[in-house]
């Protein structure tokens, strides 16, 4: 093994243990917080705290094996927070508008849009789901290009 591998190798482990820490910080403070503020009323706001359950668990179970079956899950698992992600900046938008208009019933065009982005509801909070989403996802593909090609 030449040095420059082992010190290209060295990097990716760090970067790697980099990205399981973020992801695991993330993963962990975004459901104490969401806990914290009660989002608990229905389906829609159970749904993030059941992904992010399931997501502390695979994550767990990456950190701890070296399964190829492991990060496979965990890439579907990361794909499905992008998707709630994306879900929930919908909902916390049009939540926001229903909100608006109640407010001021002639709303409407930029202004309710402009209204609605700076809501009661933090419209882009979800967004937090799409970014732990991509770690994870980048984690795993680092993970994998540390592994031997026979092992993946």
């Amino acid at each position: 093994m030449s040095v420059e591998t082992s010190s290209t190798q060295g990097v990716i482990a760090v970067v790697r243990r980099g990205l399981l820490a973020i992801l695991v910080l993330g993963l962990v403070g975004t459901e104490i917080e969401l806990f914290l503020l009660k989002h608990t009323d229905g389906f829609w706001q159970i749904a993030p705290l059941a992904l992010i359950a399931a997501g502390i668990v695979v994550v767990g179970w990456c950190a701890l094996t070296e399964s190829a079956a492991s990060l496979k899950v965990l890439n579907v698992v990361m794909i499905a927070f992008m998707l709630s992600g994306a879900a929930g900046v919908l909902l916390h938008f049009r939540g926001n508008v229903e909100w608006e208009r109640e407010r001021a019933p002639g709303i409407g065009g930029s202004s309710l849009v402009r209204q609605a982005l700076m809501g009661a509801t933090p419209t882009l909070a979800p967004g937090t789901m799409l970014q732990l989403g991509l770690v994870g996802l980048i984690y795993s593909y680092v993970r994998r290009r540390e592994r031997p090609k026979a092992e993946q």
